[in-house]
C-alpha cells in the first residue's frame, strides 16, 4: 500500500494520512445532513437522498483514492444542489426526475470530453496568475465560510450586508476557544492539532448541554429505492432544458477547476508551470461521479474544498481519500454520532486553513497589471459573490478583455478564447432571481 501511494517520495505515512482523512471526513461531514435538506425542497425524500448523498461520497472519494491517488474528497456539490432545487424545480417547474436528467447528461458529456483530453487541455490554458488566485479565492472563502459557522459574522442591512454578530453566547465563545487551541496546536507542531481541536470543541458542547446526545449511535441507512433509476429522459427532451445542461455543465467545471488547482497548489503538487500532473485522472474522476450521483438520485458530485483541512494535516496521497470513504461507509450506519459535530466546532478549522491558502498570493504577479486584476477579480467575486464558480468566470472573461482592449491579444492562447466564451454562456443562463 505504501508503494503503490508512493508514501516515502510523498513524505507520509498512514499514520499522517489517516488523521488527514479523518480531518477531512468531520469537516464535510455536514453534507450528509444538509445536501438532503437542500434536496427535500425539490420533493425528493430526505431519507433516501441522505443515502444517496453517503454512497456519492464513498464511491467518488474511493475512485479518487485508488485511481486518481489525490487526497481530495468527493460529495454532491453545495451550490449545484441549491440550483437544482431552487431554479430548475421551484423557479422553471421541472420535476427533480427531470432535474436528474441533466446531472446525467452532464456526467457523460464531461466523461467524453476528459477521455478526449479537452479538459486537461483547457486546464492548461489557464494562465499562472489566474490558476495561483483560485488557491487565495478559495482560501479566503473557507474562512468566510468558518466565520460563518463560527457564529462571528452575520446578515447586516442594506449598504451593509454582513456585521459582526453577538459573540458574547456560549456557543461562539466555545468556537473562538476552539480557534485559539488549534492555533496553539498548530504553532507547537502537534499532530492532527485540527482534529484533535475540533473533537474537544465537541466534547465541550456535550458536556455543557449544547448538544443533543444521539438517542442511539447506530442506525440502518434508509433505503435508496423511492430515488434510485429514477431519471426523466423524456421531460427533458424540450429545447428550454439545454440551458439548463449548459448551466450544469459549467458550474461543475469551473468549480472543479477551482477546487483541483486550489487544493494541489496548498499541497504542493503542482509543477513549476502551475500544472497539476496526470490532471485527467482526478478530472475523470469527477465526471464518473457526477453519472453515479445522478444514478442514486442526487445532484452533481466534485471535489469538496474542505480537503484543504486534511490536506493541511498533511495528506499527500489517495489513501487520505480511502480513510474519508472509510469514515463515510461507517456514517451509512453510524450517521447520528457521525454528523454530531456542530458548524462551531469545525468552523474554526476552515478559517485556520484559509489562512494557509493565502500563501498562493506570494506567487502572482503584481507589476503585471493585466494579470493582476484579472486575478483580484476572481477572488473578490468568489467570497463577496458566495459562489467559486462566479470568480473564475469573471476572472475568464475579465483576462481576456483586458489583453484584448491593452493590445496584449498575443498572450491569449485558443483555449482561453473558449473559456472566455464558456464564461459568456454562463451568465446568459445564470438564475439571477
Amino acid at each position: 500500500m505504501s508503494s503503490y501511494f508512493d508514501f516515502k517520495g510523498h513524505r507520509t505515512g498512514y499514520r499522517q494520512e489517516f488523521l488527514a482523512g479523518a480531518t477531512t471526513f468531520f469537516t464535510l461531514a455536514y453534507i450528509i445532513v444538509v445536501n438532503p435538506a437542500i434536496l427535500e425542497a425539490a420533493g425528493i425524500p430526505k431519507g433516501p437522498s441522505m443515502t444517496a448523498t453517503i454512497l456519492t461520497a464513498i464511491a467518488g472519494t474511493l475512485l479518487m483514492g485508488l485511481y486518481a491517488k489525490r487526497p481530495f474528497a468527493v460529495a454532491p456539490y453545495m451550490g449545484e444542489n441549491a440550483f437544482i432545487a431552487y431554479t430548475v424545480v421551484h423557479t422553471l417547474g421541472y420535476s427533480w426526475q427531470t432535474a436528474l436528467a441533466a446531472i446525467f447528461i452532464s456526467g457523460i458529456l464531461f466523461t467524453l470530453l476528459t477521455l478526449a483530453g479537452l479538459r486537461e487541455w483547457l486546464a492548461r490554458s489557464i494562465p499562472l496568475s489566474l490558476k495561483h488566485s483560485f488557491a487565495v479565492g478559495i482560501g479566503l472563502f473557507l474562512a468566510f465560510l468558518g466565520l460563518g459557522n463560527m457564529g462571528i459574522i452575520t446578515l447586516g442591512v442594506p449598504g451593509a450586508p454582513l456585521r459582526l454578530a453577538d459573540i458574547t453566547g456560549l456557543p461562539v465563545l466555545l468556537s473562538l476557544a476552539g480557534l485559539l487551541a488549534t492555533a496553539v496546536l498548530l504553532v507547537r507542531k502537534v499532530r492532527g492539532a485540527i482534529l484533535i481541536a475540533m473533537g474537544a470543541t465537541t466534547g465541550a458542547f456535550l458536556l455543557l448541554g449544547l448538544l443533543p446526545v444521539p438517542p442511539t449511535p447506530v442506525s440502518l441507512p434508509p433505503s435508496i429505492a423511492p430515488i434510485w433509476m429514477q431519471i426523466n429522459f423524456q421531460g427533458a427532451l424540450v429545447w428550454g432544458f439545454a440551458g439548463v445542461v449548459t448551466s450544469v455543465l459549467i458550474m461543475d467545471f469551473v468549480d472543479t477547476m477551482g477546487s483541483l488547482f486550489g487544493l494541489s497548489s496548498r499541497a504542493g503538487l503542482l509543477d513549476s508551470e502551475g500544472n497539476l500532473p496526470q490532471i485527467e485522472k482526478p478530472m475523470l474522476v469527477d465526471a464518473l461521479s457526477t453519472v453515479i450521483a445522478s444514478l442514486l438520485g442526487t445532484t452533481t458530485a466534485g471535489i469538496y474544498i474542505e480537503s484543504a483541512t486534511g490536506i493541511e494535516q498533511g495528506g499527500r496521497t489517495g489513501f487520505t481519500a480511502i480513510v474519508v470513504a472509510g469514515f463515510f461507509v461507517l456514517a451509512l450506519f453510524f450517521s447520528p454520532l457521525l454528523t454530531i459535530v456542530p458548524p462551531f466546532a469545525y468552523g474554526p478549522s476552515m478559517v485556520i486553513v484559509g489562512s494557509f491558502m493565502i500563501s498562493s498570493i506570494q506567487k502572482m504577479d503584481f507589476s503585471d497589471y493585466s494579470e493582476l486584476l484579472p486575478a483580484f477579480i476572481t477572488i473578490v467575486l468568489m467570497i463577496f459573490s458566495f459562489n467559486i464558480g462566479v470568480g473564475i468566470t469573471a476572472g475568464f472573461i475579465a483576462h481576456t478583455l483586458l489583453k484584448l482592449l491593452t493590445g496584449r491579444s498575443k498572450d491569449l492562447n485558443a483555449g482561453m478564447w473558449i473559456l472566455a466564451a464558456l464564461s459568456l454562456i454562463f451568465y446568459l443562463f445564470y438564475p439571477y432571481h
